[in-house]
């Protein structure tokens, strides 16, 4: 990061935050994506987190942890986006079908749908916690600093999101006959 475009920002420079802004949103919009699960919550937080900020900018004591600080506002924006979010959700299992006797490469694709399938089940918490650990990939350490919780509890939300995950995948493999996603464990 650009220590000298995130110290004229913090002076109120518009377009050193645009640079910044379009520097980061991508990889912002990628995280909130992979907790959120959704295209539009996702640039919903993206776009909150910017605008907090935008806002909050001056009070940044320290332009190095810009990156953290950003990250901390846009994991608080994705809770408050899936909290915000409806309790509807499609519940669609797939049937078995006697198959071809050779591979079927959709399988890759079958995979893929009961691992997402299984991720939406998470809370955002353990989601947030997940996504940074395993997608940024932050330590423990890192993760509790970031968003100013206790290490053991980023421990606890990462060995919950682990065991709901596999537990779901288990529960979706039984229900479509498909044990396919084990290749991936």
């Amino acid at each position: 990061m650009d220590l000298a475009l995130v110290e004229a920002a913090r002076s109120g420079d518009e377009g050193a935050f645009a640079s910044i802004a379009r520097g980061l949103a991508d990889r912002l919009f990628a995280i909130a994506h992979r907790i959120l699960r959704d295209v539009g919550r996702a640039e919903d937080a993206v776009q909150q987190t910017l605008v907090t900020a935008w806002r909050e900018l001056p009070a940044l004591r320290d332009a190095e942890r810009f990156e953290a600080w950003i990250h901390r506002i846009l994991v608080h924006a994705c809770y408050a986006e899936a909290r915000r979010a409806s309790k509807w959700s499609a519940n669609v299992v797939a049937l078995p079908v006697e198959g071809p006797a050779t591979a079927d490469p959709t399988l890759d694709i079958v995979t893929r749908d009961a691992l997402d399938r299984g991720f939406r089940r998470l809370p955002a918490e353990q989601r947030a916690a997940f996504v940074l650990h395993h997608y940024l990939g932050w330590s423990v350490a890192e993760i509790a600093e970031n968003l100013g919780v206790p290490t053991e509890t980023i421990k606890s939300r990462l060995r919950y999101a682990t065991s709901t995950l596999r537990a779901a995948l288990d529960a979706d493999a039984r229900t479509t006959g498909s044990a396919s996603w084990e290749r991936m464990a």
